[in-house]
């Protein structure tokens, strides 16, 4: 029992959100010959699932635990938990929040970071109690037991969609900076081939991320959690501080003379633009929701957490998950603002990128990009681990390990991440595509679904019932409403003459 605080912080690393990763066992193709004798919360056993939907995240994120967390007590403590979650949460999205802000208005911002937040909050309600009710701390099986097949279908892709778009946007963080530290350290601005972001995403993953992705045990980077989120408190910090350096409206010779002044999106001498502005609405501001939804997406993490906590109760999680949600709220209105205050509209969809327009070198974001960088590069691989599994079941694998098998699902997803980011042209698509669709699907669709389907005690005309009957009825409207609008927007983008040819 005293490895399991260890364990559950690795289980930041089984998904996506805001952020990002996913854990592994040491053995990813373990035997389940105990399967039939694992007791469910309600105290009955149950048949009705294979071994592999009931195993798809508990075995990746609890170990050797995985067998007993459902009839022991488990060891994380409430401060444990509430620091796992916030890792879990806290992602890549928090680079896209700025231009969020920067399309929407800071007041309009703010009030969609709350929605997002309470219905995120309510989400997560909603599965703690359908997973008491329905006797499982099981994302994919809770899929099963409600709608069979089609809902363990439907849980396994969303989360694998959800963890795909988390390596995609990684590997954009590698193809946006990794140039820029190479430029700094040669101290030149020469666009030869090893500046360039293409070939650098796939260099690191030929040299770094497959090697380490063909691994059967990724344990060890499990610790590459806690080093993540300090990254981003740091990035935070820099934020808040490059605001009261760099002037607004920018000095001409304040420009870094190594960036193209073309390229800056508006007149950065003109102070109108650095009045902040209130409430924003054009092409771009469609992408907010999805971006904030990207962002605040851990709803796979929840029940293995849960498992694990000690003296675990309903009521003790949510308050975990109001903890954490209100620090990861804090942290990105602080991010959001302070980088949308620093550039205005000039804003990038990756914040850290943008401020390449004002430096060619600068230690602290150069010390910032690398760790953010290395924390990227470690964590891609550990996101892999449980889409590969999804994708052996999927494809009905036998459970016994095999090389061959394991090396081909590696190398077909490394090699198609890769060919999303070198052809989409921002990472501003992946969260716009993921938030409103994976994401969606994971904080609104699937845990009001599943709760109006497995709690059976109320009745459809109940509160409860009610409220998650709107809350799936909103899901459906904010992933259609934004699927359409972003399409729309690329359609737009598609026939007009020189958008995003910079890439960014």
């Amino acid at each position: 029992m005293s490895k399991a605080p260890a364990n559950t912080k690795m289980s930041r690393f089984n998904i996506a959100p805001d952020i990002d990763s996913c854990s592994s066992n040491s053995n990813e193709y373990m035997s389940y010959q105990d399967r039939s004798t694992k007791v469910p919360l309600n105290g009955m056993q149950y048949t009705d699932v294979d071994a592999e939907s009931q195993n798809f995240l508990s075995d990746h994120q609890l170990g050797k635990k995985k067998y007993e967390a459902e009839y022991s007590p488990g060891s994380a403590s409430f401060g444990m938990s509430v620091f796992n979650l916030g890792n879990a949460i806290m992602g890549s999205g928090i680079l896209g929040l700025a231009y969020a802000m920067a399309n929407t208005g800071i007041a309009m911002f703010v009030i969609l970071l709350v929605a997002v937040a309470i219905f995120s909050l309510y989400s997560v309600h909603l599965l703690l109690k359908t997973a008491n009710e329905g006797g499982s701390l099981v994302y994919e099986q809770l899929g099963y037991k409600a709608f069979g097949i089609p809902g363990k279908l439907a849980a396994s892709c969303s989360i694998t969609m959800q963890n795909f778009g988390a390596m995609a946007s990684y590997l954009y963080i590698v193809k946006y900076e990794l140039p820029i530290v190479i430029k700094a350290f040669l101290d030149s601005n020469d666009n030869s081939w090893y500046t360039n972001g293409d070939y650098l995403v796939l260099i690191v993953t030929l040299v770094i991320i497959l090697p380490l992705s063909l691994l059967k045990n990724l344990g060890y980077l499990g610790y590459t959690s806690g080093f993540s989120l300090l990254c981003m408190v740091f990035f935070l910090i820099v934020v808040i501080y490059k605001k009261f350096q760099i002037p607004c409206p920018l000095p001409e010779n304040f420009i870094n003379i190594t960036v193209n002044v073309s390229q800056l999106q508006v007149n950065t001498t003109d102070e109108e633009c650095c009045k902040p502005k209130y409430f924003i609405f054009n092409s771009q501001t469609v992408y907010a929701v999805p971006i904030l939804t990207f962002a605040f997406v851990c709803h796979p993490a929840i029940l293995p957490m849960y498992e694990e906590l000690k003296d675990r109760s309903r009521r003790k999680m949510q308050n975990v998950a109001n903890v954490s949600f209100l620090g990861m709220f804090v942290m990105y209105l602080l991010a959001a603002l302070f980088g949308y205050l620093t550039f205005n509209e000039a804003v990038e969809p990756e914040l850290l990128h943008t401020y390449s327009k004002v430096y060619s070198f600068d230690v602290v974001l150069l010390i910032v990009r690398f760790a953010v960088l290395t924390a990227v590069t470690l964590t891609v691989p550990v996101v892999l681990f449980p889409i590969r599994t999804s994708v052996n079941q999927l494809l009905g694998a036998s459970k016994e390990f095999n090389w061959p098998r394991h090396i081909c699902i590696t190398v077909a997803l490394l090699v198609c991440v890769n060919i999303l980011v070198i052809f989409v042209p921002t990472i501003r698509d992946i969260f716009g595509f993921i938030g409103a669709s994976a994401a969606a699907m994971l904080i609104f669709i699937l845990p009001s679904a599943f709760y109006i389907k497995l709690v059976k005690k109320e009745s459809m005309k109940s509160i409860q019932k009610i409220g998650a009957t709107l809350f799936l009825i909103v899901g459906f409207m904010v992933m259609i409403c934004s699927m359409a609008l972003i399409i729309a927007d690329w359609i737009h983008n598609a026939g007009s003459s020189g958008e995003h040819t910079d890439g960014h």
